[in-house]
């Protein structure tokens, strides 16, 4: 009561003049007002700070909990991937070999002709070794109907050796087309450029990967 009461007593033009309690209430309040400001623009921003650190952390947190299960699995994936490679090489092995490439292609252009098949251009490229294996393109044009296309086709797949053949950049077109675009007299233009492969012996595999390590080194 008694600082109430000087309170009201108080002289502003005679601050010096204030009593004991008084200035110390006063000091007291301005004391607890820079400590409020403190704590609003330094703990404030220093909190928020915080919190982000906290976030961070549980992302980091999440991402080692899941390079950790990577790393535990690694063995178990690295053999299974060794695996799917061996699979891989087995079936590739069931291709046509380098010194059995020449008279595949004589097979296939047979095949065509044994279907009924008008051959006008069969054209062997130079092969393009990959990893395990080696495309050949063959640039041609047949001409025939839709069954001898289908004969050929399944004469292909009943070689001795597995043979694939994949079209690319090819069309087929009528030989003779009406106004409307159908064929006057059955006969269609298969023309382009299909691919065949073969595998690639331990030897030649091993200097297409030399090859491949350089020109990556070039880039």
């Amino acid at each position: 009561m008694k600082l109430l009461d000087d309170l009201r007593g108080l002289d502003r033009n005679n601050i010096g003049g204030w009593p004991q309690s008084v200035k110390i209430f006063f000091i007291s309040l301005l004391f607890l007002v820079v400590v409020l400001l403190g704590w609003y623009f330094y703990v404030s921003s220093q909190q928020d700070e915080l919190a982000t650190l906290a976030g961070k952390e549980t992302q980091l947190q999440q991402e080692f909990t899941s390079k950790q299960a990577k790393a535990v699995n690694l063995e178990a994936l690295q053999q299974q991937l060794d695996e799917m490679k061996d699979m891989l090489r087995q079936l590739l092995r069931q291709l046509p070999s380098r010194t059995e490439m020449p008279e595949l292609l004589i097979d296939i252009s047979q095949t065509a002709l044994s279907a009924g098949l008008q051959v006008d251009s069969f054209v062997p490229q130079p092969e393009v070794p990959m990893d395990f294996y080696a495309e050949k393109p063959i640039q041609l044009k047949i001409v025939g109907t839709y069954h001898q296309f289908g004969t050929f086709i399944s004469g292909v797949a009943s070689l001795p050796r597995v043979v694939i053949l994949t079209m690319h950049d090819v069309s087929l077109t009528p030989q003779h087309a009406s106004k409307d675009g159908t064929s006057t007299d059955g006969l269609l233009v298969l023309q382009g450029t299909v691919k065949t492969y073969r595998y690639l012996d331990e030897d030649e595999a091993a200097a297409s990967a030399k090859n491949s390590a350089k020109a990556g080194g070039r880039k």
